[in-house]
């Protein structure tokens, strides 16, 4: 543990900062487009564009940071769920997926305490509620079912689209576009996290406890089953690497089988 630690802190730091920073731009965007003082709330009144206008923000930032210099030396998890998936696929070791989780949380935990201290009360309305993960109207059990689907749909596409050479490239783009379709037209019915890392900060700030149990879940099992599907269809040789972005120009801490290698 104390040698991995040694040499691998530079990550993990990586790794919690990465989702530190998602989490405010997350917590930026939603009170700009949501909160009802904002003038371009006021601008976009349909709530179904006010979604795809925070998707196609979310979704950009999330290519950036993948396609950052940290993103692409930690690999750009930012998600337990998939950090844990990359375990299962022998792709992380298990010290280094215990320190990522440990960053993840971390960097969750401090991403949204740092945007209260940006955004102040703005971020408590109930229009942006501390960007907030919640089961919708349909309820707990449609939200189980849509966490899960949308976080087998991810995992899968990440496993083909980064383990075919010619397309390895653009997987952060992929990823980028399937979040902001998600916050556009699943969010209405489980808030969509797919990460319980992101959804543990904003309700330990907000004291919001609806249904945790499904972001700690869900988004785990259905990975763990894109995986599966994955490995029985190509084998656990075709799972290269668990980067979302390998550049070559940075160290892989992985075990990593890339063919760029």
């Amino acid at each position: 543990m104390g040698e991995t630690l040694r040499k691998h802190w530079p990550e993990y730091l990586m790794e919690g900062a990465e989702l530190a920073l998602f989490l405010v731009a997350a917590a930026v965007v939603t009170s700009l487009i949501h909160h009802p003082a904002s003038p371009i709330r006021h601008g976009i009144e349909d709530p179904v564009l006010r979604r795809l206008v925070v998707g196609a923000l979310m979704g950009l930032t999330l290519i950036g940071l993948v396609q950052s210099p940290w993103g692409r030396q930690s690999g750009a998890h930012m998600n337990p769920s998939l950090t844990l998936t990359f375990l299962r696929l022998g792709k992380v070791a298990p010290w280094d997926a215990a320190f990522y989780v440990v960053a993840q949380f971390a960097g969750a935990i401090a991403g949204i305490v740092l945007a209260a201290t940006v955004i102040g009360p703005a971020l408590a309305s109930p229009e942006v509620d501390y960007v907030a993960t919640r089961p919708g109207t349909p309820g707990p059990a449609v939200a189980f079912a849509g966490e899960a689907a949308i976080s087998f749909v991810l995992m899968l596409t990440v496993l083909n689209v980064s383990n075919t050479m010619r397309l390895s490239r653009y997987t952060p783009y992929f990823v980028g576009v399937l979040v902001a379709t998600y916050i556009t037209l699943e969010s209405p019915l489980s808030g969509m996290s797919m990460n319980p890392a992101r959804t543990l900060g904003p309700a330990l700030l907000g004291q919001i406890w609806d249904a945790l149990w499904i972001y700690f879940t869900a988004p785990l099992l259905g990975m763990l089953l894109a995986a599966e599907i994955y490995v029985r269809r190509h084998g656990a040789g075709r799972v290269w690497c668990a980067k979302l972005q390998h550049d070559t120009s940075k160290r892989c801490i992985f075990r990593c089988a890339h063919p760029a290698v």
